[in-house]
């Protein structure tokens, strides 16, 4: 270096481009490393306190691009033993399943399986102990959450996205089909019962996402319409809403739920037990005098949980979705055991105790009020510690954009799982979004810089 000059590449220009690159290094290493390693996503035991009670399966949903299996997140059934251990898995691409819904236990150990592709709902029953299937069938159901096996060989199906567009009608509807029969022998669709086409998701898409239809009593069916935030019994033989828990947008009640559990309380009463998907809980609910109360709330770090069932012992089996991890919860909160299974678990069932067996409600075990999560493993990345959308939430609380902050907070934390790859953590999203950002400006700060040589380049190039 001569008269203090700096050289050709020590020029500020350059060196604010080092200074540029190395702040993108930093920001994408920590996602290299992990690519590199994985991530921590695979099949695995979490907090195991208590061993379960015999096999638990895990419907996975799996997630598909461009109507095909993304193979780092498939569509699977899982069965893990009592202490966490893998006993098999059954690979929906196999059978060419995108996503995996409802799994229910039968009575001779087969699992009856609802599974989709695009345009068709695909049900099986599928013997875990020989791995032979009993029979498969495939409808032309658009989508098709859950198919319980009723009254011998009826499917009760909960079908949605029926939107017919020479009518300009939805036919979202509840149906029995007789296999005996091959027929439809019953129907009950939203629109005839007061259901209004303004509520709801999007009339002539997914207005009503009916997740769940569960046979309660005989010629009673629960069925859980997500989009209306409510569950309700249907009385088949005059077609009316016998008893409804919530009503559309009363979120502090339901908020966009799955898979309501109907019990019996003391002397009968009508119990329900809901996982309040959107409101990141689980619920219950008891009816007396006519009106429903809020027995217990279940809370913690859950992020989407999309299953809630009680078991005989008093434990609740909660499958929290975004999290990735199925658990069995004490009353009281206490996570006893716990396995993770990627892509997005959807329902789980303890094989021998049959199809939701049921237990003693809340008010039975003198166990209501609000309880907490404690004890969970948190392997999945984002379900411990400080996760973007909680930052957000926090930071904004108590201020003009609380509201807004929320909201936002409550998209990035139910649709950022769905895109960053699997070996991806939350905050690593972050930084690969934000090392993206800085290129691009980057990129427009040179294009800025050089605008003059651009155009000459441009105008030389049109004019030759």
């Amino acid at each position: 270096m001569s008269g203090g000059r700096l050289p050709v590449d020590a020029s500020p220009q350059w060196v604010a481009r080092g200074c540029v690159l190395l702040l993108v290094l930093v920001l994408v290493a920590p996602t290299a490393v992990s690519a590199v390693g994985g991530g921590a996503t695979s099949l695995q035991a979490g907090t195991v306190s208590e061993p379960a009670n015999g096999t638990t399966v895990i419907s996975v949903q799996g997630f598909k691009i461009a109507g095909q299996q993304s193979s780092k997140k498939p569509a699977r059934l899982v069965g893990v033993g009592p202490r966490g251990e893998v006993e098999w898995v059954y690979d929906g691409a196999n059978d060419g399943i995108v996503w995996f819904y409802d799994v229910d236990p039968l009575a001779n150990g087969s699992l009856l399986i609802t599974g989709t592709r695009p345009g068709e709902t695909v049900v099986t029953v599928w013997n875990p102990k020989t791995g032979e299937t009993a029979w498969s069938e495939t409808f032309d159901w658009e989508d098709t959450h859950d198919v319980d096996l009723i009254n011998g060989d009826q499917l009760l199906v909960g079908n949605m996205r029926n939107y017919n567009e020479t009518a300009e009608r939805n036919d979202d509807q509840i149906l029995l089909y007789d296999r005996s029969e091959e027929a439809v022998v019953w129907r009950w669709r939203f629109r005839d019962h007061g259901f209004d086409r303004s509520n709801g998701g999007r009339y002539s898409g997914d207005w009503t996402h009916v997740n769940d239809v569960d046979k309660v009593a005989e010629g009673e069916y629960l069925v859980s319409p997500r989009n209306f935030d409510q569950v309700f019994v249907i009385n088949r033989t005059t077609g009316d809403i016998s008893r409804r828990l919530g009503s559309d947008e009363e979120h502090d009640v339901l908020y966009e739920q799955h898979n309501p559990q109907y019990l019996r309380g003391e002397g009968g009463t009508p119990t329900m037990l809901v996982a309040d998907s959107e409101n990141d809980r689980v619920v219950e609910y008891a009816r007396t005098n006519g009106s429903w109360t809020r027995t217990w709330t279940l809370t913690g770090n859950f992020n989407w949980p999309r299953d809630a069932d009680r078991l005989p012992n008093g434990n609740t089996l909660v499958t929290d979705t975004l999290n990735h991890r199925v658990m069995e919860v004490t009353p009281d909160g206490e996570v006893v055991w716990e396995f993770y299974a990627p892509w997005g678990p959807y329902d789980a069932e303890r094989i021998k105790l049959g199809d939701e067996p049921g237990g003693p409600t809340i008010r039975e075990q003198n166990a209501t009020g609000a309880a907490t999560l404690t004890n969970s493993a948190s392997l999945t990345p984002g379900s411990a510690g400080v996760t973007p959308a909680r930052l957000l939430t926090e930071t904004f609380a108590n201020t003009p954009l609380s509201a807004q902050a929320a909201w936002l907070g409550e998209r990035w934390a139910h649709v950022t799982p769905w895109i960053r790859p699997v070996w991806m953590g939350p905050w690593q999203f972050v930084q690969t979004l934000a090392a993206g950002l800085v290129l691009v400006g980057w990129a427009g700060a040179e294009a800025f810089h050089r605008r003059r040589r651009l155009r000459e380049q441009v105008a030389a190039a049109i004019g030759d």
